[in-house]
């Protein structure tokens, strides 16, 4: 199996995590209209361990937001990166983002989040 994952992970403002959830929905569809195998997000609640540095502490959030920690699939890196190509050229991805960044209620803060790509080392899923 030679899957590769992008993961990301970035504080979104409590009050607009229901909008945003409505955009990410749209975006997760593009993604795997141009490659990817499955596409997931989800919410912090219970992000702390003693010893370890969290998430939120990662991506300095505040307490008024929440941490989204997600992840997208794909069969291989070459096939992601000819997604990365794809959807940021679709006009779709422009339209739906550009609100979450408006500077009068941004949403969404790219400096802020943490990204990277992964090839597998272990995999144990439900067989």
């Amino acid at each position: 199996m030679s899957e590769f994952i992008d993961g990301f992970v970035f504080p979104i403002p409590k009050k607009h995590l229901g909008e945003y959830k409505q955009v990410a929905e749209k975006v997760a569809k593009i993604w795997k209209e141009h490659g990817a195998l499955a596409y997931y997000e989800y919410a912090g609640e219970n992000a702390k361990l003693e010893g370890t540095r969290s998430f939120a502490e990662m991506v300095k959030a505040e307490k008024d937001e929440v941490v989204v920690f997600g992840w997208t699939v794909f069969e291989s890196r070459q096939i992601r990166d000819l997604a990365i190509k794809r959807v940021s050229s679709d006009p779709r991805m422009k339209n739906l983002i550009a609100p979450l960044l408006d500077p009068s209620r941004l949403i969404f803060d790219a400096e802020r989040m943490v990204y990277g790509g992964f090839n597998p080392l272990v995999i144990s899923g439900f067989e």
